[in-house]
């Protein structure tokens, strides 16, 4: 009667195990899929599409060196348009919802490329990305030096650094 018992405690044992396992590979794929899942607030996004109208530039802005690229298009792909203006803010690309841009590609990770800049020279870098980020046709592996109308590829979509 004891050795029943003992294997049907096992047998249980095990059975929530393999549970735990199934429900937190469904937690990452579900993650993986949809982004992170963070409390609802108010973001104001420096997005806009090459459609709508510019809007006035601030009456004092701080000078730029001639040549500086001043927003990151998006030449290609579903978010085809899209430009932030870039004003000395790192600038993440990817699919989840606390990135600066937001994009509708399903060959990107959540979290997939950041756009930084030392106040000089902007940077490409990768974020992990599973499918990699690409300057040209070769794969983004650290910070990069980024000059202005050179493609980058994050899935399906290229992106340029433009004046």
């Amino acid at each position: 009667m004891s050795e029943e018992f003992t294997l049907t405690l096992i047998k249980l044992g095990f059975l929530a195990l393999l549970w735990i396992f199934v429900l937190s590979v469904v937690s990452v794929i579900r993650s993986d899929m949809f982004g992170a899942r963070i409390e609802a607030q108010p973001s104001a996004k420096p997005v806009r599409s090459a459609k709508r109208e510019r809007t006035a530039k601030p009456a004092r802005q701080s000078r730029r060196k001639r040549g500086t690229p001043t927003e990151l298009v998006i030449t290609d792909g579903p978010n085809a348009g899209e430009t932030v203006p870039l004003n000395g803010e790192p600038i993440t690309l990817g699919r989840g919802n606390d990135v600066t841009l937001q994009l509708d590609d399903d060959y990107v990770s959540t979290q997939h490329a950041r756009f930084v800049t030392n106040g000089e020279q902007w940077f490409v870098e990768d974020l992990g990305s599973t499918n990699g980020t690409y300057l040209g046709g070769t794969r983004v592996t650290r910070a990069t030096p980024l000059a202005s109308g050179t493609p980058v590829r994050l899935g399906k979509t290229v992106v340029e650094l433009r004046r």
